[in-house]
């Protein structure tokens, strides 16, 4: 049996099938999204003495997370750094993408969007779960987490095939492990709860929508007398234009207000007949000017 750790980007689109119809009903709360300080998850990781048998405990204790989602950091040696690079990846990409917009991306009014339904939370909300979705998809491929590598496929001719990059993930353990962390508090039916959801998978799925096919032929002299494929993400730049089109074309739905309306509101109720998407950014109230005096 092989031991080696999947070939990069090889175990993607097992990861992301896995993770796109399985979002916890409460939306990304992390990163962005999180009430938390980022300032740990975007400063250098610190230096653990090479003496430590388990330096991802250190690693986990000192960020900003749940009680549930410590207990699954501690499980996963991996999971620290990816949780870091998610962060990293979701910060950079919104100050790109908003550089020009009103609101910039600036970390300190976060918290204030965060309590409302505008343009801009939609945003956040897609962006926190794109960016952690690559970065557990890169992390999960390059070998880096124990709980979510790749394993040999069953039927393989031989071990050159695997390592060629026929390969399989623990999709039932997965995607426990990935609704556990994810889920900080029980789901709403109100109309902002809602938009989370849909926002956030929004993003999740912008991912996958930027699944590339990549082949390698393998024979005498370039003959391709065998063609092994496999799917590799797109950088996540590319990722965060995608979302910022969306940004643009966000959708209003019905609910004049962020407060609760009640269990009926679905989205697809709309202003102007429009209809949505599951690939649409939602949105409840317009967004405010942001300048100021």
């Amino acid at each position: 049996m092989p031991t080696d750790p999947c070939l990069a980007d090889l175990c993607l689109p097992l990861l992301l099938l896995l993770i796109t119809p399985l979002l916890p009903p409460t939306g990304a709360y992390f990163g962005l999204t999180s009430k938390e300080s980022l300032s740990l998850f975007t400063s250098p990781a610190p230096i653990i003495s090479s003496t430590h048998s388990r330096p991802h405990l250190k690693h986990c204790d000192l960020l900003p997370l749940t009680r549930r989602q410590k207990r699954l950091c501690r499980k996963e040696p991996g999971l620290a750094e990816a949780l870091r690079e998610a962060v990293r990846l979701g910060v950079v990409e919104c100050q790109f993408q908003l550089r020009n917009e009103r609101w910039n991306c600036s970390l300190q009014e976060r918290g204030t969007l965060l309590k409302r339904g505008f343009k801009e939370t939609a945003f956040l909300y897609a962006n926190s779960a794109a960016s952690l979705t690559h970065s557990l998809a890169k992390a999960c491929s390059g070998g880096r987490m124990e709980r979510c590598t790749c394993d040999d496929s069953q039927g393989l001719e031989s071990q050159r095939a695997w390592q060629w990059g026929v390969c399989g993930d623990n999709l039932r353990h997965s995607t426990r492990f990935l609704q556990n962390f994810l889920r900080q508090r029980k789901g709403g039916k109100d109309a902002r709860a809602k938009m989370d959801v849909h926002n956030s998978n929004a993003g999740i799925k912008s991912v996958k929508s930027g699944l590339k096919t990549t082949c390698k032929c393998h024979g005498v002299s370039g003959s391709c007398a065998v063609r092994t494929c496999w799917k590799q993400l797109s950088p996540f730049h590319e990722t965060g234009a995608l979302l910022k089109a969306k940004y643009e074309n966000a959708i209003k739905i019905l609910g004049a207000s962020n407060e609760a309306v009640g269990g009926h509101e679905t989205p697809g109720q709309l202003f102007g007949g429009r209809h949505t998407r599951s690939t649409d950014f939602l949105y409840l109230e317009e967004s405010p000017n942001f300048c100021r005096p």
